[in-house]
C-alpha cells in the first residue's frame, strides 16, 4: 500500500514513507500480551543495541522524514530498531 501511495500521491509533491520501530515502552505497548519478552529479543540480537525506555532514535528518523532532508524519499519502510530486522529473531533460546 505504501508504494502505491507514494506513486499515486508524488505527482501532488506527497511523500509517503513508513516507519517500522523496535518495540518501546509506551501506554499502548503495556496493553501488548508478551511486550517484555518481544523487548529482550531487541536487547539481546541488535547490533547497535536497542533501549526500549528511548523513543528517540524512532522521532529522530521520523523528523529527518518530514524534513526537507528527506525530500527525495517516498515508498520507503525506514527500520530503526538498532539493526535487529538484519539478524532475525532467534529459533531458539
Amino acid at each position: 500500500m505504501n508504494r502505491y501511495l507514494a506513486r499515486d500521491l508524488g505527482e501532488q509533491n506527497v511523500r509517503v514513507n513508513l516507519v517500522s520501530a523496535g518495540p518501546v515502552e509506551t501506554p499502548a505497548a503495556q496493553g501488548i500480551p508478551g511486550f517484555e519478552t518481544l523487548a529482550g529479543l531487541w536487547e539481546k540480537q541488535a547490533p547497535l543495541g536497542w533501549d526500549t525506555s528511548d523513543p528517540g532514535p524512532v522521532a529522530d528518523a521520523v523528523l529527518f522524514l518530514l524534513s526537507d532532508l528527506g525530500r527525495g524519499i517516498t515508498g520507503e519502510i525506514l527500520h530503526v530498531d538498532g539493526g535487529f530486522h538484519a539478524m532475525g529473531a532467534p529459533l531458539r533460546d
